[in-house]
């Protein structure tokens, strides 16, 4: 499995992120049929459901996930950005669609990185092309979502890789000796 596959070190040695997805939430929910059947009945649960699955995929890919909710009929609405699972998600202002936030981020964010657009709106798409970023649609999102699930767990189910991960075999021998004494002593 690869995590962080997108960036760059900078001389500080921090990671730097240079590829973005950028989502138009409500047509993802949309076309999703389980987060679709999710909506009809909690608005909310889908859009948090959405958030929590394109949280473990940026960090999986090592891209900055960025989901752009519609608030743009919303009287006296003003734009709103939270941080959520590590995943910035933006509503936007009256008046405002989600794809004409996206394309505002392509045009700012487009030329030193690659930018893609998660939407099924051809003519949307046709723009994101036309400004220099990637289109992907919300199907393909799901398709690599779940290739993303599978190599997850192929991962996990991997003995080799569940004895990493105890804390057994994170311990050095000296401090193991020291907690096995302590054991015994009580």
């Amino acid at each position: 499995m690869k995590f962080l596959d997108s960036g760059y070190i900078s001389d500080k040695g921090v990671r730097v992120l240079t590829e973005y997805l950028l989502v138009d939430g409500y047509n993802v929910i949309n076309a999703w049929n389980d987060l679709k059947k999710l909506q009809e009945h909690d608005i909310e649960m889908a859009r948090k459901k959405l958030i929590e699955i394109l949280a473990q995929y940026q960090m999986v890919k090592g891209i900055k996930v960025v989901i752009v909710f519609d608030a743009y009929l919303v009287k006296g609405g003003r734009e709103r950005r939270e941080i959520i699972d590590n995943v910035e998600v933006v509503f936007t202002k009256e008046g405002e669609t989600a794809d004409n936030f996206i394309e505002k981020q392509i045009s700012i964010l487009g030329g030193g990185f690659k930018v893609t657009a998660v939407t099924s709106d051809w003519t949307e798409q046709q723009m994101v092309l036309a400004l220099g970023g990637a289109r992907m649609s919300p199907r393909e999102l799901l398709e690599e979502v779940a290739d993303m699930v599978k190599e997850i767990k192929k991962y996990q189910e991997n003995p080799a890789n569940k004895m990493k991960h105890t804390l057994e075999h994170r311990l050095s021998g000296r401090v193991k000796g020291i907690l096995e004494k302590w054991r015994q002593q009580k």
